[in-house]
């Protein structure tokens, strides 16, 4: 668990750098790439968070059926 968190922390770091060179990039292409890599590591990011907690849920109550 402590990896997948760890995991999580970092790719929001990655994003927030990538949205930060974004913002102080003069070309355009190198302002739509940044863009993109922001985005895209903001979705990995909510992909891991979302299996921690689906999996801090399936702990707690193992019973119950996995969250749609």
């Amino acid at each position: 668990m402590k990896d997948m968190q760890a995991q999580l922390e970092k790719l929001q770091r990655d994003a927030a750098e990538c949205a930060l060179i974004r913002d102080l990039a003069t070309d355009p292409k190198k302002r739509e790439l940044f863009t993109r890599l922001a985005e895209h590591l903001t979705v990995l990011a909510s992909e891991v968070e979302r299996a921690i907690i689906e999996s801090v849920e399936s702990e707690i109550a193992p019973d119950l059926p996995p969250r749609p």
